[in-house]
């Protein structure tokens, strides 16, 4: 089995799962990492077991780095991801995994070029349970696909939705990709979008899109981070698909443990399970084995055309078109 090394850029919160993740894993190796801030970087470093990198391009030098996860803020995504594979590395990047279609075309250029993977971080959709739905309505045994539901509802505290971009970007976009994997692609949207106390941070913290899908089947995401569900059968973070045959069920609330984490009120144990789940396949099945990823940049591409489309929606209060 040949060793695969690992570099991070970033190491940030999402990086402690990353690194969880490929620790864990036979025949494989986090080289080092790089971090905007220096002490922040040496103190992660030592607690994963891995080298400090001064700078990105020292880093990206490494011979012993095969694969490069791009954990930084999604503005410098597009700029690490070209560096990264016109290096010759592999490139696992976090969602959004750019900030525009024109970004995500110029990754999807430069990776081609490089002839190396680059798998954006669609967490979602590398959980056994989304798998076991997208394999029940690939068989048909769902019938035909008649409704899809993603819901989201987690309370973010002030501090921190106020560093997040709003809801339509930071959490419909997963929405999105799920509803791409299982539900097929969009042929009209309607999105609205509501700030709950604007005076404490101006991006909407609720939002709700219904999308008539080109098979028929008609969606409907949305995502508060104004407020918990904690009530009877609790819409934390729910995924449904219901066809003329049967339906399915998907819930952050199956697996629970009562303290809180991080932004969340309780820690939803799924939410670091389909990171790991992601960096695991990335690793063994993508590199390893040379097998297609279950999302890539241009579903990426199509994810960010539907939250644009959401947002011209909204802004204008009419229906709009995918193209």
């Amino acid at each position: 089995m040949k060793n695969i090394g690992i570099g991070l850029l970033g190491a940030g919160e999402v990086a402690d799962l990353h690194a969880e993740a490929i620790n864990a894993l036979e025949g494989a190796t986090l080289v080092g990492l790089w971090n905007r801030t220096w002490e922040k970087g040496v103190e992660k470093a030592a607690r994963y077991g891995c080298s400090a990198f001064k700078t990105p391009e020292e880093l990206l030098a490494d011979p012993r780095i095969d694969a490069v996860f791009v954990l930084t803020n999604m503005e410098t995504h597009c700029d690490y991801t070209i560096r990264a594979a016109s290096a010759g590395k592999h490139v696992l990047v976090e969602k959004p995994a750019a900030s525009s279609i024109a970004e995500l075309q110029k990754m999807q250029k430069a990776v081609r070029l490089a002839r190396v993977q680059c798998m954006p971080v669609h967490n979602y959709i590398y959980e056994a349970g989304i798998q076991r739905t997208k394999a029940m309505i690939d068989s048909g045994a769902l019938g035909s696909l008649t409704q899809f539901y993603m819901m989201y509802n987690i309370h973010h505290a002030d501090a921190i939705r106020a560093r997040y971009p709003g809801v339509i970007r930071q959490i419909l976009t997963h929405n999105c990709y799920t509803m791409l994997y299982l539900a097929g692609q969009p042929e009209t949207v309607s999105c609205m979008k509501h700030t709950v106390d604007s005076t404490l941070a101006p991006q909407e913290n609720v939002a709700m899109a219904n999308i008539k899908m080109r098979n028929g089947c008609l969606s409907h995401l949305s995502a508060s981070f104004a407020n918990d569900d904690h009530a009877g059968d609790p819409w934390t973070c729910i995924i449904k698909a219901m066809g003329t045959k049967g339906s399915t069920r998907y819930s952050y609330r199956d697996w629970v443990i009562n303290q809180p984490k991080g932004a969340h009120s309780q820690t939803y144990q799924c939410y670091p399970e389909t990171i790991k789940n992601t960096a695991t396949h990335f690793i063994d099945k993508v590199l390893r084995l040379g097998v297609k990823p279950l999302s890539t940049l241009e579903d990426a591409i199509t994810c960010q055309k539907i939250i644009e489309a959401f947002e011209r929606s909204e802004e204008e209060g009419m229906h709009v078109i995918m193209r």
